[in-house]
């Protein structure tokens, strides 16, 4: 590829001058001048150097971001419709803010930690970090950094973390059913930490609220890795006998369960009632349609880069917890007990 200084030697003009163009500071470049070296560029099909841009500058414009996930959850982390959601609008953000994206996904802290931290990026976005993690992380990195969905103890208030109103959620649509006559209602969750923990919360509360009892098995939990997810599913069949209302963790289960379910030939919701939470493309397109906690997902990811880019040039964040709004959607997953009546 042509260098700057063969440009400046064929163009008759100085290497500053061909730099300045190439980076846009025009100002003191006449416009004859910008017009050659603009040619030039063209004709060569020009690339500027991005690696010596960067030495130069001391910045890599790179973002890094670092997932978590739970290994007996998931084969592929990216599969779920929710993390592929949020990592679309991630990478969006990240290449509207004149980044590049680096990905790194593991099931061990302490893996993901010593790559990260090898790595010659601006900033990094943390998915899934809970508890003692954040600890582990902040001591090995130093650089600017933003968590979302990460559950902390509430000693820790350092980090910035684009989060949910998940108690809220849960209790709203604990409520919705429960409104609609429904008092044997399962929690499906396929684990009972973080986010979900923070759900059962909003859950419990909504059944304290109305006087309903919680007994610790109407918490069910799914085996959703391959090879132990029908086992979970045929559990949650029998189970159907019991409840009258199953609420799920996410819509991606709700639906697994509904399809299951329809297979069996039982009738959603003439036999029993599904919510999720999320309103992802499954539960949009599943018929019947899904009633489930609305949540943007892509403003989480959209707000976590612009706070980390904020940091990145120095700016403080007066707000390090940032919790979304959540909204029910009301479809045609669960029947009006009192109606029927």
């Amino acid at each position: 590829m042509i260098t700057i200084k063969q440009m400046s030697n064929i163009l008759g003009i100085s290497s500053t001058t061909v730099s300045n163009v190439i980076h846009g500071k025009t100002s003191e470049v006449s416009k004859e001048t910008v017009k050659k070296v603009e040619k030039l560029l063209k004709k060569y099909d020009y690339v500027p150097n991005i690696n010596a841009r960067n030495l130069a500058t001391n910045n890599s414009k790179i973002i890094g971001v670092a997932m978590n996930f739970v290994r007996d959850k998931y084969e592929n982390f990216i599969n779920d419709p929710f993390t592929s959601e949020l990592l679309g609008a991630i990478e969006k953000s990240i290449r509207a803010s004149g980044y590049f994206m680096m990905l790194y996904i593991s099931d061990n802290i302490l893996e993901i930690l010593k790559y990260v931290s090898t790595w010659n990026v601006d900033g990094l976005v943390f998915l899934g970090i809970q508890d003692d993690d954040c600890k582990k992380i902040k001591q090995k990195y130093k650089k600017p950094m933003v968590f979302i969905d990460s559950y902390f103890h509430e000693g820790i208030k350092d980090f910035v973390n684009v989060g949910l109103e998940d108690i809220q959620g849960a209790y709203e649509m604990t409520k919705y059913l429960i409104e609609c006559g429904h008092k044997k209602i399962g929690f499906f969750t396929d684990n009972c930490k973080g986010l979900d923990y923070q759900r059962l919360i909003g859950y419990q509360k909504a059944l304290k609220e109305y006087g309903i009892h919680f007994h610790e098995e109407d918490v069910i939990l799914i085996k959703p890795v391959e090879g132990k997810i029908d086992d979970s599913l045929e559990k949650i069949y029998k189970l159907s006998e019991k409840y009258t209302a199953f609420f799920c963790m996410s819509d991606h289960y709700a639906v697994k369960i509904m399809n299951y379910m329809t297979d069996k030939g039982k009738k959603i919701p003439d036999e029993f009632s599904i919510v999720g939470f999320d309103d992802n493309i499954y539960g949009q397109m599943a018929r019947p349609a899904l009633t489930t906690v609305h949540q943007d997902i892509t403003k989480k990811g959209e707000i976590a880069i612009q706070y980390l880019v904020e940091m990145i040039q120095g700016k403080e964040p007066e707000n390090k917890t940032v919790m979304l709004p959540v909204q029910l959607v009301i479809r045609n997953t669960v029947k009006n007990l009192n109606a029927s009546k």
